[in-house]
């Protein structure tokens, strides 16, 4: 059954809220007729104008002023990448026909942004609900003082609102800083000794709420042999991070004494089992042989490493993958592949954040970074690192997600 052809500009206009379309530029771009009837206005007067030249604010009106307070949600929005809800607000609105009066009017808002592909805010939905109506009516019955009295009250709880709303994002921005602090401590610059060249990369999400539990590590098991991983734990925040930190070191621990990747994994499933918040982590664990050219790796849901040649050819570690970490009802054993390398061949290990971007298939994202690696196969670990994060992460937008790469020379 074919899926029925929707006319979004129609339902747009027809939406019972007023609701306006503003550019990131805060002009506006489109006006619903509810919008066109709560305010007052015709379209003609109002597309194509700059928000608050449109609205400007009362001069005669004291603080707060609901032109500031807007423009501070916006701003918010614009920045964040987030909604932002405001509680009642008096916005005085101009009379039509009269360039100088005001209108006493309150207004109850909610700016929604609209992302576009690359995660950046395209447009925003800036929709108002008139409380005018209920204010006056609350204050009908009372005389000229007491309606003053009453008008300050809403606003004074106006005002407790938007102050719990300031102590919340306060309160999330903390827990980023302590996460990213904490991830830090964890995930230390790599100093690994003898012939192992390596480079390491670690980005946060843009967002507040994204922190999320990405973690490498490298371990030299011998003269020849080398073990990386990468993992990614599902959530976000502070309980993110701690676990990423759980597993990081159990598995550090576990590939040092286990028969090869596959049996590593298979510890760390077992032990994730019993880690909360650790279900459905992703991760991939190599091990480099120098004495035999070889890299044998296991991956748990995770994307596939890539081995890049010297004169450019990319080959995707995909040959086996398993289920992430406790996502089977029943622990099952691990599976391993082999692949060969020759001198100077490089091997890179990242996460999801690298490729991945809205309404994008990620085989288009491995593309990208084949493409990369393979145009970028004659530099050394660390601009190779760089330039990944800039061609295939995108140093054009903000990141929506956490990316770790580690890059290997061989």
């Amino acid at each position: 059954m074919d899926e029925p052809k929707i006319d979004y500009e129609a339902v747009f206009r027809d939406l019972p809220s007023a609701t306006l379309l503003l550019a990131p530029e805060l002009i506006i771009l489109a006006a619903n007729e509810a919008y066109l009837r709560v305010s007052g206005r015709r379209r003609e007067d109002l597309l194509g104008r700059y928000l608050f030249d449109a609205f400007p604010d009362n001069p005669e009106h004291g603080s707060p002023s609901g032109v500031c307070g807007l423009g501070v949600s916006l701003r918010r929005v614009l920045a964040t990448g987030e909604r932002d809800t405001m509680a009642i607000q008096r916005y005085d609105v101009k009379t039509s026909g009269h360039s100088d009066v005001f209108e006493e009017r309150y207004w109850s808002t909610v700016n929604t942004p609209v992302l576009d592909p690359d995660g950046q805010v395209a447009l925003v939905v800036h929709r108002v609900e008139e409380t005018t109506d209920l204010v006056r009516g609350c204050a009908g019955e009372l005389g000229e003082e007491q309606r003053h009295a009453l008008e300050a009250e809403l606003m004074a709880r106006a005002r407790e609102l938007h102050e719990v709303n300031e102590q919340l994002r306060r309160a999330h921005a903390r827990e980023r800083e302590v996460a990213l602090t904490l991830q830090e401590a964890m995930l230390p610059a790599l100093a690994p000794t003898g012939r192992v060249k390596a480079a390491v990369r670690y980005q946060p999400a843009a967002s507040t709420m994204n922190v999320c539990g990405d973690w490498y590590d490298l371990v030299e098991l011998s003269e020849d042999r080398v073990a990386v991983a990468v993992g990614d734990v599902v959530g976000h925040g502070l309980s993110a991070t701690g676990t990423m930190g759980q597993l990081r070191s159990a598995l550090s621990a576990v590939v040092r004494v286990a028969d090869g990747p596959a049996a590593a994994l298979e510890v760390l499933d077992r032990y994730a089992r019993s880690v909360k918040g650790a279900e459905s982590t992703t991760v991939v664990q190599a091990v480099v042989d120098y004495s035999t050219l070889t890299v044998t790796y296991s991956r748990a849901g995770h994307p596939p490493p890539a081995l890049a040649c010297v004169g450019g050819d990319v080959e995707l570690l995909d040959q086996t993958v398993d289920p992430p970490l406790g996502a089977s009802p029943e622990h099952l054993p691990r599976s391993q592949a082999t692949a060969t390398f020759a001198d100077g061949a490089t091997l890179t290990l990242y996460t999801d954040g690298l490729i991945e971007r809205r309404e994008e298939n990620v085989d288009v994202g491995l593309s990208r970074l084949a493409d990369s690696l393979g145009r970028h196969a004659g530099l050394g670990p660390d601009a190779l690192a760089d330039a990944l994060l800039a061609e295939v992460g995108g140093a054009d937008r903000e990141p929506t997600d956490d990316t770790a790469i580690v890059v290997i020379r061989l």
